[in-house]
């Protein structure tokens, strides 16, 4: 009984050796490398964006922050994914069928998926054109209200009753942005006549 618990610590003992620390590796590797990598998107995001004379430093502030955001969860994903599969290799699954598993179910999600495909190129380009961003007031689709945050696949808005609004982007014909760039105000004030 004995000489089956001692084989079966040292299996378990020469499996972590030879495959544990390749995993703890790999893993801090990944860590590793998505942590480097926002530090650089947020560098070199902060370096890349132009200024616009029409904003002010809180404004690019709101969109390089956006950007980053979004880049840095992109890689963030992509980091992952590798890492998953490496570890899925070490542990001994084959991932070649399974990427061929996923490459059919991404064809078929590809044709299922269109909108979803549609709102993260009509993200995307939202983001990059600087059409809004978080913080400001904004008008689509008979919408009105304060953005809240922006993703690559929607906006959300609240607006003036307290009303949450999740919009994806590819339904997004057309926005009008009230709070971008300047805005002006009409006031009627009475006076009297013997003023």
């Amino acid at each position: 009984m004995t000489d089956i618990i001692s084989k079966f610590i040292q299996s378990i003992v020469s499996w972590l050796l030879d495959h544990g620390v390749k995993i703890a590796a790999i893993l801090f590797l990944a860590y590793f490398i998505r942590r480097f990598s926002a530090v650089f998107i947020e560098k070199f995001i902060r370096k890349v964006i132009v200024l616009d004379h029409f904003l002010s430093k809180e404004e690019e502030k709101k969109r390089e922050d956006t950007l980053i955001r979004i880049f840095a969860g992109s890689l963030g994903i992509v980091v992952g994914i590798v890492a998953l599969l490496m570890i899925l290799q070490e542990i001994g699954v084959a991932i070649a069928p399974l990427l061929a598993a996923v490459g059919i179910a991404g064809l078929a999600f590809g044709f299922g998926g269109q909108y979803l495909i549609r709102d993260l190129i009509s993200g995307l380009f939202i983001i990059m054109e600087n059409q809004y961003r978080v913080g400001d007031v904004v008008c689509f689709n008979g919408t009105r209200g304060l953005v809240e945050d922006i993703s690559l696949r929607m906006t959300t808005l609240r607006d003036l009753d307290g009303t949450v609004h999740h919009i994806p982007h590819g339904e997004i014909k057309r926005v009008s942005n009230l709070s971008k760039y300047f805005a002006r105000v009409n006031l009627n004030i009475g006076i009297s006549y013997s003023s």
